[in-house]
């Protein structure tokens, strides 16, 4: 991984939009910064297309698509956010028209859903310590287990939880606070593919190379091995070790501060 300052001036200038992760991304302890908003705002008016994806619920995401009413939060300044691995997203298909969207159908996601709920039974009942994530019931098309947000579970815990929903025919991918396990060939690549074609009728393949991608942990190795133009926010570095493909750069700063640094970096470049 090299450090930010080493992107290519022309790499960073010739970007047409930024896929973020969320958490411990643009988050700094489960909340977005104040600079981590701005970046995203100046992003925005700089021409970008600016798109989260995330291992998030999407009944978790609602409040930052559609704006919190109750705290009087406005929407996030994004094209979209896609949730759960890729699976589903809010979008914003017009201006003012805010869509939810599915790759999956409706009746596999039905079926999907009660299988997951077994599977999800039966990690709870064989891994000692392993619990549902709080955000459990805003999901649709995966399950979580909590192993750092706000239940700690250890190494061996964790690779138990993954060989069990792998050996139920599950994708499992460990983010920085839960263990995600879903059926279906959607991941968080695939979803940034079918959100480039439902939006905007392109294929992300054909401009790849004009796309950056800003994540914190392992399961955003599959981003980071597709889009050369990615970064790592540097709380990256304590999954360092378990990285086949690492980010090719990374922010001085953790975290939202760090995802603030990443956005500087492009503006500075399509200025200069």
């Amino acid at each position: 991984m090299q450090p930010l300052s080493a992107w290519p001036l022309a790499k960073r200038r010739n970007l047409i939009g930024v896929f973020t992760d969320i958490d411990d991304t643009l988050t700094t302890h489960g909340a977005i910064t104040p600079d981590a908003l701005q970046a995203l705002a100046e992003l925005k008016a700089a021409g970008l297309h600016v798109i989260a994806i995330t291992g998030r619920p999407i009944g978790w995401c609602q409040p930052f698509a559609r704006g919190d009413a109750v705290g009087q939060a406005p929407p996030w300044p994004v094209d979209a956010i896609v949730a759960e691995n890729g699976a589903v997203a809010y979008a914003w298909s017009q201006p003012h028209q805010l869509a939810k969207i599915y790759q999956q159908p409706a009746a596999a996601r039905a079926l999907n859903f009660a299988r997951m709920q077994q599977i999800a039974a039966e990690v709870l009942r064989r891994v000692p310590g392993a619990v549902l994530s709080q955000d459990s019931p805003g999901r649709e098309t995966d399950i979580a287990i909590d192993h750092s947000e706000f239940t700690q579970l250890p190494p061996d815990k964790i690779a138990q939880v993954v060989a069990l929903m792998q050996s139920a025919g599950m994708h499992a991918t460990v983010s920085s606070i839960h263990i995600n396990g879903w059926f279906g060939d959607h991941n968080k690549l695939e979803g940034a593919r079918w959100i480039v074609r439902a939006l905007f009728g392109r294929r992300l393949d054909d401009e790849i190379d004009q796309w950056a991608y800003v994540g914190d942990s392992a399961n955003d190795q599959i981003m980071f091995q597709h889009i050369k133009n990615s970064v790592g926010v540097a709380n990256i570095r304590r999954f360092a070790a378990e990285l086949s493909h690492p980010p090719c750069f990374v922010s001085p700063s953790e975290r939202g501060a760090g995802f603030a640094e990443v956005t500087q970096a492009i503006l500075q470049a399509r200025s200069a």
